[in-house]
């Protein structure tokens, strides 16, 4: 079995990491089937192009110094102004042993109720937890979506097809692939356009409420104070 190779070599601890890193380094540990942790460092670069091709479900021989350990990209930590790898944790493997990683899933071909009908695709679950040997470690697994012909149709954890050896342990029933209607625009008048219609009807309410008293309502009100003024005179 060809493994991809990333050179390493032991670093000090006394050494920070700023230091490794301005060095053009990135501090790593190892851990797992490892008498003790290994404190290392990779070039940046190196270790940067080794993660993109092999991401965290293909295996990679560590060279330290000569010293060939199989091994898993664990952990990455990145820069969060640059992005750049600021630390990685790799898991060495024994080659004897089952191991329980994720895998991501591939989506292949075009869903006929997407392309067809409008619908929408979502994914709720790209990655499935593996167990296999490590030689049997699959890259990715394949979800052919072009079963998907009417909305609802799902593609689950149990309809996927798995190289010999690997077990998937999440649930069969998990959903990792459906589709859903699109959504449909409410038909509604802007905020705006509602309040300016509903100022207009009651600016015209009112007039043809108030128009006919409006005229006898000042004479009934000018005749109100008269009214009482007669009867003070009565008095």
């Amino acid at each position: 079995m060809s493994l991809m190779s990333l050179k390493a070599k032991a670093r000090d601890a006394k050494v920070s990491s700023k230091a490794i890193r301005r060095g053009g380094a990135v501090p790593c540990v190892v851990y797992g089937s490892v008498q003790e942790n290994l404190l290392l460092e990779c070039k940046a670069l190196e270790l940067h192009q080794t993660f993109v091709k092999a991401g965290e479900s293909t295996l990679v021989e560590l060279d330290i110094d000569g010293k060939k350990i199989p091994v898993l990209f664990k952990a990455m930590a990145f820069d969060p102004v640059s992005g750049r790898e600021i630390h990685a944790d790799f898991y060495a493997v024994d080659m004897k042993k089952e191991i329980e990683t994720l895998v991501p899933i591939h989506l292949q071909g075009e869903a006929p109720a997407v392309k067809d009908h409008g619908g929408v695709l979502v994914t709720p679950n790209l990655h499935v937890k593996v167990r296999c040997l490590p030689a049997d470690l699959p890259k990715e697994l394949v979800a052919n979506i072009s079963t998907l012909a009417e909305f609802h149709d799902s593609i689950m954890v149990k309809d996927l097809t798995l190289p010999k050896g690997v077990t998937v342990i999440d649930q069969p029933m998990t959903v990792l692939v459906t589709v859903q209607e699109p959504r449909k625009e409410e038909e509604i008048a802007p905020p705006t356009a509602v309040a300016a219609e509903g100022a207009v009807a009651a600016e015209g309410a009112a007039a043809a409420e108030g128009a006919a008293p409006a005229e006898g309502a000042a004479p009934a009100a000018e005749g109100a104070a008269p009214a009482k003024a007669e009867k003070k005179e009565k008095k």
